[in-house]
Order: structure tokens, then C-alpha cells, then sequence
């Protein structure tokens, strides 16, 4: 027997200030079978599928930006976005986040459409969720959405948003090894970003190997190295978000 579905509640704020309940349907964690993940995952990519052609049919491209908490997520929107500006290529951000508004308040002060996405007690977006966050975003007003994951390496990997492109970024400061002990993060992305290079000698990180590691789990991933803080290898990371997916 499938398990019944239940509601549960996240609150969107937008970037005008305004704040959205919506309702979340999960299954029910009474009599559960085998099935249950597999109907989870198939209602998901369902909606994943149709928040992708919604994206397309507004001209929008979106990219699921993943990583650790302090890899840099929030710190490459807030590099590329003015990049972006002076091409005239128009940003917006979905903020995802357990608790909080960290970094949608860092995100908000570019200037550009944000909605804050909190998760509760959940450690990944999901393709519902975006749904309902991407009602409060002007999306005829933006070409670019970067969809903002909670930070975490392991839970968002199985759980499709509808995105164009997924980007994972890793720091040296996880240590060397971040990428080998999660394998299945990177088999499922397009772009991977070793961000924080300049800390690397002081943190005993071998970029090779990490690099190595990504290639080894996706040889067709692009990857880029990065030092955010001072802005270095953001072109490449540029080139690669903007550049057509290959069918």
C-alpha cells in the first residue's frame, strides 16, 4: 500500500518584503513499503520536468548551484551577477536555506529579484518547493536564476529542481578528499568548482587530486578552479554556466 500524503508548511519571503505560506506534500512515515522512494522521486521529477519548461517558456535559465556550507555558493552569485550586469544579462536567485535569511540579505543587496527559501527541518530543495518560490520571482525580467541549494553534500543529489545545469562548488578547506567521498554529488553535474585555491597550500590540499577525483566521476564535467575572494578563474566559471548544453 503507497503511503497517504500529508501537508507540511515552508515560508517564502520575497524580496519586496512580503512573506508566502505554502504547502508541501510529503509522504506520510506510517506503513511504508519499498515503493515509497521511488514514488517520492518520481512526483519530484515530475515536477522538475515542468518547472523546466515554465523556465523555458519565461526565457529563463536556471542553475542549481550545490556544496557544502562555506564552499562559496553565495559568494560566486555575488561575483557574477554584476559581471552579468555589464553584459546585460539579467540575474534573479532563489535563496535556499534550512533556517534563516543570511544569504538571501547578502543576495538582495545586488539588486536583483530574490526569494528566500527556507527548509525546516529538510536539507535539500525540492522540485516543489522551487515551484512555489519561483511564483514570486519576475521571471520575464530575468535570463539567468541561480537556484541556491541548502549546503550540503549528500541530500540534494537525488532531488531534481528543473534546472539547466547543476554546478557544485567545493573548497579546499573540506580537504582534499571532499570530492572521492562523494561520489555520487558529482556524477550528476555539469560544472564542478574547486574554490578557495590560494588556501590550499595551508590546508595540505593537493588541487590535483581533486580535480582527479571529479574526473575520474564525471569525465565529461567542466571544472574550474577558483579564488572568490579575489575574483580569479571567474571567466571560465562564466563561460561554462552561459555555454549551450551539448545534447
Amino acid at each position: 500500500m503507497r503511503c497517504p500524503f500529508i501537508s507540511s508548511f515552508i515560508i517564502l519571503r520575497c524580496a519586496n518584503g512580503t512573506y508566502k505560506h505554502c504547502s508541501i506534500v510529503q509522504y506520510s512515515m506510517h506503513h511504508i513499503d519499498v515503493r515509497v522512494e521511488k514514488d517520492i522521486f518520481d512526483v519530484n521529477n515530475r515536477i522538475a520536468r515542468e518547472n523546466a519548461s515554465h523556465f523555458r517558456a519565461h526565457g529563463v535559465r536556471a542553475i542549481d548551484l550545490l556544496g557544502a556550507i562555506g564552499s562559496g555558493k553565495t559568494a560566486l552569485i555575488e561575483k557574477i551577477v554584476p559581471v552579468l550586469k555589464e553584459r546585460g544579462i539579467r540575474s534573479g536567485a532563489i535563496a535556499g536555506d534550512c533556517y534563516g535569511d543570511d544569504d538571501f540579505q547578502r543576495i538582495r543587496v545586488l539588486g536583483i529579484p530574490v526569494v528566500n527559501a527556507n527548509t525546516g527541518k529538510e536539507c535539500h530543495l525540492d522540485a516543489h518547493l522551487v515551484e512555489h518560490a519561483a511564483e514570486g520571482l519576475p521571471l520575464d525580467e530575468i535570463d539567468l536564476l541561480f537556484i541556491e541549494n541548502v549546503g550540503n553534500m549528500v541530500c540534494p543529489t537525488d532531488f531534481l529542481l528543473g534546472a539547466e545545469k547543476r554546478v557544485v562548488i567545493v573548497s579546499t578547506t573540506e580537504g582534499d578528499d571532499v570530492v572521492n567521498k562523494h561520489p555520487m554529488m558529482f556524477r550528476g553535474c555539469d560544472i564542478g568548482i574547486i574554490n578557495k585555491v590560494d588556501l590550499a597550500p595551508l590546508v595540505g590540499a593537493s588541487l590535483d587530486r581533486m580535480e582527479a577525483d571529479m574526473r575520474r566521476y564525471n569525465p565529461a564535467m567542466k571544472i574550474c578552479r577558483t579564488d572568490l575572494k579575489k575574483g580569479e578563474g571567474l571567466g571560465a566559471v562564466i563561460d561554462a554556466l552561459l555555454a549551450e548544453q551539448s545534447s
